[in-house]
């Protein structure tokens, strides 16, 4: 039997993924830095998102107290937002993260650009995105970076690699506007019933930014004036990102990287877990097929999808039944 180049693609990343999920217990870490405010008004504006921010990871999303750095204007030593502080704690942070972790790095706050050179602002000395490349460098578990500010495009095509998330609030180093996307990706994380869009029960990281960019565009159009930022992701390390309605092979990987916890009962049940771990390979190869469907015959293209959805909605009635409501 011939197995045609696109379903070797497929399979193999299946296998990645289940064998990522099989591998051991995944752990959240969550590295945020809010750096130079220049005003009162927009300090106190990036606190109460950091202080959101805080609280709905360890609330809504479950993520230990402990795995939680945050780096901002007012703290001091460890705790404030300056180069020194933010290159210790991800050093502390490569210790930490295993191959099967989720480090997810939070930006907020103001960003400038030189030319293709971006940096974020910080107390004293800014780090631009060469540097926080290098500061990345040798993280073992997935990243997910979430650079909110102005200016932020570079950081796509510097930070861009393997096994990576990397969202940029703006398309262009151009847009040096300070941008509305931290509110709405917060509100994300927080309101996880209406971002999660295909109603799974689980938070993606794709699902949080289609979020965000959709509110950002709404509270354009609902104030009537041009749009001046455009939220933009990279995860397949091409450097070349999307817009969450754009047509792309980016996506993969952000709607199978979630962002709450495992569900309670697929952690204490085997099986459950089990099936939990062929759902989500299953949707990454619906995801991997709908990027290839340009390349693709129509009839083939069909064939494969039907194929994959009647198989996802096999296992989803096994979970279901594995794992009956209380």
């Amino acid at each position: 039997m011939r197995i045609r180049p696109l379903a070797i693609v497929l399979i193999a990343a299946a296998a990645v993924i289940v064998s990522a999920a099989s591998a051991g217990a995944q752990q959240r870490y969550v590295l945020i830095v809010s750096g130079v405010s220049g005003s009162e008004k927009i300090a106190a504006t990036q606190d109460k998102w950091v202080t959101t921010l805080v609280s709905t990871l360890k609330g809504r999303l479950g993520i230990a107290a402990d795995h939680i750095v945050a780096l901002t204007e007012n703290g001091t030593g460890a705790n404030a937002a300056t180069r020194e502080a933010v290159t210790t704690a991800l050093s502390s942070m490569k210790q930490r993260v295993t191959a099967n972790d989720t480090l997810v790095v939070v930006l907020i706050g103001h960003g400038t650009s030189v030319g293709t050179v971006a940096k974020f602002n910080l107390v004293g000395p800014d780090m631009d995105s060469a540097e926080w490349k290098r500061s990345l460098d040798g993280i073992a578990g997935r990243l997910v970076f979430v650079n909110t500010t102005s200016s932020s495009f570079p950081f796509i095509q510097d930070l861009s690699g393997k096994n990576r998330i990397v969202i940029s609030a703006t398309d262009s180093a151009a847009q040096r506007f300070d941008t509305m996307f931290p509110q709405y990706f917060i509100e994300a994380l927080d309101k996880v019933g209406e971002a999660d869009s295909d109603k799974n029960g689980r938070l993606s990281v794709w699902e949080a930014f289609a979020y965000a960019s959709q509110a950002v565009k709404a509270a354009f159009e609902q104030k009537g004036t041009m749009v001046t930022e455009r939220a933009v992701l990279d995860d397949n390390g091409d450097g070349v990102a999307r817009e969450a309605t754009a047509t792309g092979t980016d996506g993969v990987l952000a709607k199978t990287t979630f962002l709450d916890a495992e569900p309670a009962s697929s952690a204490s049940n085997p099986a459950a877990a089990a099936l939990e771990q062929q759902r989500v390979a299953l949707e990454a190869q619906i995801e991997e097929l709908k990027g290839r469907k340009a390349q693709m015959a129509p009839a083939d293209y069909d064939a494969q999808l039907e194929k994959l959805a009647i198989e996802l909605a096999r296992i989803s009635a096994q979970i279901r039944t594995a794992t009956p409501p209380r």
